[in-house]
Formats: structure tokens, C-alpha cells, sequence
């Protein structure tokens, strides 16, 4: 499939652009990301999994703009919790939660169970659009547990309390971009698609 040169970005959360548009920086790809339009109206996210709420994104934001759309979604899923908080990981704590109140309520739900009890995993779907329905669905997930208090001042979301399986010990947000990007289902599923893209 060809190399689409200019893609708008679905997601409206600034952090997670940011989180793209870098880690496509890095991929090779030589696409120009275009920030979500300020005039298309948000996207109501009731898909009961990951890849219906990036393909409900790509679709709405490649109808409005005539130009092919890169949408994300991606969620936490913690074993002890049955997957939990999932699809509505930004929205744990309530419609408008805060990053701090999701983890806030996270650690509260998890603190009786043990340290080795606390498996979870990031996991990303990512869907490229195009206006005339075509579409490419890439995907990415990292294993990790749960640390009992925040660590770190990077990244966004969970990140403070997501120590991957393969990391060192540290939190995503004690990580460099660069290293969280390496490992993270986010960085692995745009290299999956940059992948597809370029077969």
C-alpha cells in the first residue's frame, strides 16, 4: 500500500500526538502528521475494544478532512482488575478524570494484592485510514506489572506505575522517550505499521 505524504492525527490529547509524531519521526517514514482540525467535533468512543474506537476515529476524521487519518487507541489492562480499566482506561476515574485521579483510583483498587499479583500490559491498536474506506490496522503490547506508588516525571496516563517485564525496574515515566518509545505498545505498533507501509 502506497505511502500516504500527508496524514491528519484523530487523537485530541496533545500528549499522546506528541507521542506519534515522535515515534513516527523515528520510524522512517516520510509522512507529514497533521494536528486533529479544531472544527471536527469529537468522536463518542462506545466500541467495546481497542480496535473499534481507533477505526470509529480514523473513519469520522477521514470523512471530515478528505485525507487519510491515523487514530490510536490503547488502554491498561491489569490482570486482577479482569482487564480492567481497558477501553475506558482515560476515563477510569470518571468522564473528566484527570491522569492523577485514574491513578489514584488504580493503586486504591489494587491495594490488597500482592506484588505478585499486580500483572497488567499496555496494549495499542492503531488504524490508518484512508477517505476512500481502505485501512491498515497495526498493533502493539507490553507486558509489565503495577508499582505501589507513582515514579517519575515523564510520559502520560499510567506511566508512572507501569514497570515493563523488560525494563530495568523502572516506571515508563522514569524512562527517557527514547527508551519508553523502544518498548512500549505504542512504539510497537507504529513500527508495525511503518512495516505494512512499506512491504
Amino acid at each position: 500500500m502506497e505511502v500516504p505524504p500527508r496524514v491528519v492525527l484523530a487523537s485530541a490529547n496533545p500528549k499522546k500526538a506528541a507521542e506519534l509524531a515522535e515515534i513516527l519521526a523515528g520510524s522512517g517514514l516520510r509522512i507529514e502528521l497533521l494536528p486533529r482540525p479544531g472544527d471536527v467535533p469529537e468522536v463518542d468512543e462506545d466500541a467495546d475494544d481497542f480496535l473499534g474506537n481507533a477505526r470509529l476515529k480514523a473513519a469520522a476524521l477521514a470523512e471530515a478532512t478528505g485525507l487519510p487519518a491515523l487514530a490510536d487507541d490503547s488502554g491498561l489492562e491489569v490482570d486482577a482488575l479482569g482487564g480492567a480499566p481497558g477501553v475506558h482506561s482515560a476515563r477510569y476515574a470518571g468522564e473528566t478524570a484527570t491522569d492523577h485521579d485514574n491513578v489514584v483510583k488504580l493503586l486504591d483498587e489494587l491495594e490488597r494484592e500482592p506484588a505478585g499479583e499486580r500483572s497488567a500490559r499496555f496494549r495499542a491498536v492503531i488504524v490508518l485510514r484512508w477517505p476512500d474506506g481502505r485501512e491498515l490496522v497495526a498493533e502493539g503490547a507490553v507486558e509489565g506489572t503495577i508499582a505501589a506508588t507513582p515514579r517519575g516525571d515523564g510520559g502520560f496516563g499510567y506511566d508512572p506505575v507501569f514497570v515493563p517485564v523488560e525494563g530495568d525496574g523502572r516506571t515508563f515515566a522514569e524512562m527517557t522517550a527514547e527508551e519508553k518509545h523502544h518498548i512500549s505498545h505504542r512504539g510497537r505498533a507504529l513500527r508495525s505499521l511503518a512495516d505494512q507501509l512499506t512491504r
